[in-house]
């Protein structure tokens, strides 16, 4: 419940960003966001839960694209955004009461997916960070292309280019299209304990 509050509370302090900015904010711009761990946040070890990182992440995509202006854009033609894959890789642990940041930034597109990165950062330092492959659905069915998430977006500026382990990752991780079966068919001996 806590996190509908943040939720919440976020989107209300993320349009206000928005109307008082003047100076062009652009979705590849890094968005920073700062947040504190609450006692709701941790896990029976005393730091932020693993967890709590994912929802917190949520948090901080959705402000980017409310700051940017896309959230409104989008809105409007009737998308929303869905995760596909994403990996977080933790550094150190954040601790009660720590007040942190979020920064989040549009990495680039291939022609499926968009990519973002995001890092959780105290005093300067990125204790984890975050990738994750998205697409945008079409509230009346179907798949945004990129072609229209382009004229929306504009193109990544010069600067920003996809790594090429992005590429391979996003193959690997990647699950059969919906239309597919899937199958859970461990390929071992060991037997599926059920409670």
């Amino acid at each position: 419940m806590n996190l509908l509050w943040r939720t919440i509370l976020h989107f209300w302090v993320s349009k206000r960003a928005h109307r008082r900015a003047t100076d062009g904010l652009h979705p590849y711009d890094v968005y920073s966001t700062s947040y504190r761990v609450l006692p709701t946040d941790i896990d029976i070890l005393g730091h932020m839960n693993n967890g709590r990182y994912l929802s917190i992440a949520d948090l901080g995509r959705f402000d980017m694209l409310v700051r940017s202006g896309l959230w409104q854009e989008m809105k409007r033609v009737g998308w929303y955004p869905v995760v596909q894959s994403l990996t977080i890789s933790y550094r150190k642990s954040l601790l009660p009461w720590k007040k942190f940041d979020v920064e989040s930034r549009f990495i680039g597109y291939d022609d499926r997916a968009v990519y973002v990165e995001q890092r959780f950062v105290f005093e300067g330092e990125i204790y984890a960070r975050l990738h994750m492959k998205g697409r945008f659905l079409k509230r009346s069915g179907g798949s945004v292309s990129i072609e229209e998430i382009q004229g929306v977006v504009g193109d990544a500026p010069h600067d920003v280019e996809l790594d090429d382990w992005i590429h391979t990752w996003a193959s690997d991780v990647s699950l059969p299209s919906p239309k597919r079966d899937a199958p859970s068919e461990w390929h071992s001996e060991r037997p599926v304990h059920r409670r």
